[in-house]
């Protein structure tokens, strides 16, 4: 088989598998919307059952639904009937996926489902199915056709119930008026959450140069050399009124022959630009990224706070 043939190959299962996604588009109808209120209107959570490939799709969707304010759980099948069935409350939800709708593990569980929650909604491609029968709500995700070359491994199926399960996710972002904000604070830890949250404060330097506006060449160079950052900021009784790079450094022994008699005045470039500590770190990589430069000077209440450094920032998957 040669390298046309296989891509091929790779183009037939993806056209299979949007074919049958087109499908699934068509179908929807007020069966979804009545899933979709009852979802949207429990007390309690969202329990989603399966077992098989279906069980891996099932926890995909608890953790889109748990990540955009629907609150999710799941639970296998097999372990259910073994004491699981614990976690479901009269006041929970109940959403079972099986392609067939007749698995013996689904089958046997089907009348416990039914009495331990408030409702129970069925994602099967079997409309005559047990498990349609003692659903309140049944979607469709019957699939003519799998993408596989033998017609019998999950696969167009499997999509199409990942594909249900991400347009409820999103119409139910949608009722509850679900915002960046809100999504920030279940990411906390990834860079999604750290471009909406993560205030400058978080990403301080742990060195903070500093010299008077009398600072001596020598004590400007010591101050310069001691940061990894090459610079320090200039201040004059707390307030800041310039800062030296090694650039700046660099520009002036270059240009003048008698270096005795310079201070921090006489080379700091003025009004440099600042950050609040109180800011966005996304703010201040944006400052950073506009004026071109590798450090903001950091202030609290207008007065001098630390250094910030845009490879910290972009360490930490701030953009």
């Amino acid at each position: 088989m040669n390298k046309t043939q296989i891509l091929q190959i790779a183009k037939n299962a993806l056209s299979i598998e949007i074919d049958e996604l087109e499908k699934l588009r068509s179908r929807l109808d007020s069966d979804f919307l009545k899933a979709l209120e009852l979802i949207n209107s429990a007390k309690g959570k969202l329990i989603i059952v399966g077992i098989g490939k279906s069980a891996h799709v099932g926890n995909k969707m608890v953790a889109t639904l748990n990540s955009t304010g629907t609150p999710a759980q799941f639970l296998h099948a097999s372990e259910a009937i073994h004491g699981d069935l614990g976690v479901i409350q009269k006041t929970d939800i109940v959403l079972c996926i099986s392609n067939s709708g007749n698995s013996p593990e689904i089958v046997a569980l089907l009348p416990y489902l039914k009495e331990y929650s408030s409702s129970l909604i069925a994602m099967t491609g079997n409309s005559k199915s047990k498990l349609a029968e003692f659903s309140d709500v049944v979607l469709s995700t019957f699939v003519e056709k799998e993408a596989c070359p033998i017609k019998l491994a999950p696969t167009s199926s499997t999509t199409v119930q990942m594909a249900l399960g991400d347009a409820l996710a999103v119409c139910l972002m949608e009722l509850n008026g679900f915002k960046e904000t809100d999504f920030a604070k279940f990411h906390p830890g990834g860079s999604l959450g750290k471009n909406l949250t993560a205030k400058v404060e978080q990403f301080l330097s742990a060195q903070k140069p500093q010299v008077s506006e009398n600072a001596s060449l020598r004590d400007i160079i010591i101050s310069v050399s001691s940061s990894k950052h090459g610079i320090t900021v200039v201040t004059d009784q707390d307030k800041i009124t310039g800062v030296i790079t090694d650039g700046d450094l660099r520009r002036m022994l270059m240009s003048e022959q008698d270096l005795s008699k310079f201070t921090a005045k006489d080379i700091m470039s003025k009004n440099p630009k600042s950050v609040d500590k109180n800011s966005l770190a996304k703010e201040a990589m944006q400052l950073l990224k506009a004026r071109n430069i590798g450090q903001l000077i950091v202030t609290e209440n207008g007065q001098y706070f630390g250094i910030i450094d845009i490879h910290r920032l972009l360490d930490e998957g701030i953009n």
